[in-house]
């Protein structure tokens, strides 16, 4: 059978045919421990315009295949195959499939024979090699369909382009001071089909639909560059519609990149954020508090971080020198600082399963400012050994042809019990920092500096004044231990870029907190 292109519906035929091959070869096979196949098709649109001029749109697909095995005959190692393939390629699937886990055996026992050798002759260095086992995890049969009101398939790329055209006119027309907007949308479908020889079979679809708005103001000789990201697990009809669930809330795509265009205009005419030489009350919102929780709390708390296997490219944590010494169990912040990462929640980092079956479930970095757990995967959960770090499903890729790391879902500060107008009100003199901008960041993430959109000055319990081109820094610890103050106002936004691993895995993902107040340095524009 000729297959024209590749299709959402094309996974029903190809995850049959998954299952079988994995089957035979694990029969076929002495020395494997384990086996895998996963496969991820997406088929979407996307348009893009600048100051009114539509400048480009287009429809595509993709089928992409992953394979793992784990294998050797004294000590077990993995061997990974990725590859992208074609509407051609569809009748030859099992062929594919097989001479896959082919090549990632022998990629395996390959490196198990020199895992080993070096296990040896290294000797006390030796120690440091592992062998390569997965911790247990239930094993489910599983289909999960997309949630969605309008698929993002029956929407025409005429009506995606001519959106985002109309969006683009109108901010360029409205506002004199913007120099340059750009407006993209994209609206897509991706399937997602792991199976495992150990009997897993798990079938996830997801609809994404994603804009993002960049404007640049200008006032006499200040420029006000800004971006955000607008977009859900949702279909078409969050454009339209906008966002109104318990912890998401957008207005739809138009009013969105209205309001990121007025306050880069208003920004634009606002003094320089002051600096300080020392710590002062800051106040910040749960937008900035999203990139924050990021930064700070999630990448830190990524197992395969803590274990040193990203220390050349990423670095470090601050949390975990060694298992002698590190902060488990100890405070690392004031009773009131909990966070935590959960797949669950309703946001942009939603699944399930993770990508090697792993059911996802909640697990807890900070709890009342004690230090719990970690995000991890099957095989850093075996060598950290700890029941506390039992597999929570954060083992994921970008891609069907990529080697998953272990990457955050919805990784957040948690709700507190006060009123965040309380938070304010009750500050003599500090800082209320709203937005986020751009993150510098600390290689252990011992320290950061972030930037925010908005900087209002408040005396009396009031807000004042407001200045643009503000942030703050501070060193984690003493940031966490200084917080004194969380609202009830919890919101989920979505990340859309964030990057991970070599060569780049940019995924996306979802952050987010309450109103929290706390005390770092002021940065801003002007000494």
């Amino acid at each position: 059978m000729a297959y024209e292109r590749v299709t959402i519906e094309l996974g029903e035929h190809l995850k049959q045919d998954l299952r079988n091959v994995l089957n035979d070869f694990k029969k076929a096979k002495n020395c494997v421990s384990h086996a895998d196949a996963r496969i991820n098709i997406s088929e979407g649109q996307y348009a893009a315009s600048q100051n009114g001029i539509l400048k480009g749109s287009g429809r595509d697909y993709s089928l992409e295949l992953h394979t793992r095995v784990i294998a050797g005959r004294k000590v077990n190692a993995s061997g990974y195959y990725g590859i992208s393939l074609g509407p051609t390629d569809i009748p030859d699937f099992a062929k594919i499939v097989k001479m896959a886990l082919e090549k990632s055996y022998g990629r395996a026992m390959a490196n198990a024979e020199h895992k080993f050798e070096r296990m040896v002759s290294w000797k006390e260095l030796g120690n440091t090699l592992w062998d390569t086992r997965l911790a247990r995890v239930p094993i489910h049969e599983k289909t999960i369909p997309a949630k969605f009101l309008i698929w993002p398939l029956d929407v025409s790329l005429d009506t995606i382009g001519k959106t985002v055209k109309k969006i683009s006119k109108e901010l360029k027309k409205n506002d004199a001071k913007l120099q340059i907007n750009d407006i993209y949308l994209a609206t897509w479908v991706e399937r997602e089909i792991f199976a495992s020889a150990e009997g897993a079979l798990i079938d996830q679809t997801f609809c994404y639909t994603q804009g993002i708005t960049y404007v640049l103001a200008v006032s006499k000789n200040v420029q006000q560059e800004h971006y955000d990201c607008f977009g859900h697990q949702r279909g078409w009809e969050i454009v339209e519609n906008g966002v109104n669930e318990e912890f998401t809330r957008f207005p739809n795509f138009r009013q969105f990149s209205f309001n990121l265009a007025h306050e880069a205009s208003t920004l634009s005419a606002c003094p320089p954020c002051p600096w300080t030489d020392k710590p002062v009350v800051v106040i910040t919102d749960p937008h900035y508090n999203t990139l924050k929780v990021h930064e700070i709390v999630g990448h830190p708390t990524e197992l395969d971080r803590i274990l040193k296997m990203e220390t050349a490219y990423a670095g470090r944590s601050w949390l975990f020198k060694n298992f002698e010494e590190n902060m488990l169990g100890k405070r690392v912040g004031s009773a009131l600082l909990n966070a935590y990462s959960d797949p669950t929640l309703p946001g942009y980092g939603h699944y399930q399963y993770d990508h090697e079956g792993t059911p996802a479930k909640r697990v807890w970095h900070i709890k009342n400012g004690i230090l719990l757990g970690f995000m991890n995967s099957r095989q850093t959960s075996a060598i950290f050994g700890d029941t506390a770090c039992d597999p929570n499903g954060h083992w994921k890729a970008n891609g069907g042809q990529v080697v998953p790391l272990i990457r955050m879902s919805n990784t957040v500060f948690a709700e507190g019990d006060k009123n965040p107008n309380d938070i304010i009100s009750e500050v003599e003199h500090g800082y209320y920092l709203v937005g986020h901008r751009i993150p510098s960041i600390a290689e252990s993430r011992e320290n950061f500096r972030i930037s925010a959109r908005k900087v209002y000055e408040i005396k009396n319990g009031k807000p004042v004044r407001l200045y643009r081109d503000g942030g703050m820094m501070a060193d984690t610890h003493d940031y966490f231990m200084n917080v004194d103050a969380v609202g009830n106002d919890f919101r989920l936004y979505p990340i859309f870029n964030c990057g991970k691993g070599q060569p780049m895995q940019a995924k996306r993902l979802g952050n987010g907190g309450p109103t929290m107040r706390s005390r770092a340095k002021l940065t801003g524009g002007a000494k």
